[in-house]
């Protein structure tokens, strides 16, 4: 029995015969994740919306050449990881050092928020907030594709195999970069966890 077609391919193909509404589902779904997943790899909100609308630019643009060969979530991610790879690649530098440069301009405003969408109960929020924080300053200080592989790893929608196919390499070698990335932020976070709360209390990184 032939496996159901993946209802995001499937509003692609109809991308493809010029249904725009169908087009307008599949960024109103992917814009945030895309969104959060360009953030935490720039650390530059503008930025990060400025490429998640190129995103959306090459998805549109591809429509008539689109076939069926892996989920759609795998196909717009892998668009993602290039586009986000080639910005860093044009910045000359490491990602690390890159904080949003509209926090500069006045040390007393507040950095940009951005959407997530894991959520925590009332008990575990202060917990989270401050922790969450110390995270994504962790996160810059991770090798580029380390940080891109627990950055995919928190999209529920993406499995280890496509994982894998967005950074294109090995099942086996993928979850060694997320190991290796948690480790690497474990021990960075251990100043802010208390002894097991990691899985336990803090904030989804990985599965």
């Amino acid at each position: 029995m032939a496996e159901p077609l993946d209802p995001d391919a499937a509003l692609m193909l109809l991308v493809k015969r010029g249904d725009m509404k169908a087009f307008e589902a599949l960024a109103d779904k992917y814009k945030q994740p895309i969104v959060n997943m360009m953030y935490r790899m720039l650390r530059d909100m503008d930025e990060a919306e400025d490429l998640a609308q190129n995103v959306f630019i090459r998805v549109y643009q591809s429509a008539d050449r689109y076939e069926v060969t892996a989920k759609f979530s795998t196909w717009i991610f892998t668009i993602a990881r290039r586009l986000c790879l080639n910005e860093i690649r044009r910045r000359g530098r490491h990602p690390a050092e890159s904080i949003d440069s509209s926090q500069s301009d006045n040390e007393d405003q507040a950095p940009r928020q951005f959407e997530d969408v894991k959520t925590f109960s009332p008990p575990e929020s202060i917990l989270h907030g401050e922790l969450a924080q110390k995270i994504e300053e962790a996160l810059t200080h991770l090798p580029d594709k380390q940080r891109l592989a627990i950055v995919l790893c928190r999209q529920d929608e993406l499995s280890y195999e496509e994982i894998a196919r967005v950074l294109g390499c090995s099942v086996s070698a993928t979850k060694s970069l997320i190991h290796r990335g948690r480790e690497t932020l474990k021990d960075r976070l251990k100043p802010y966890l208390q002894s097991g709360a990691w899985e336990e209390k803090g904030p989804k990184l990985c599965r």
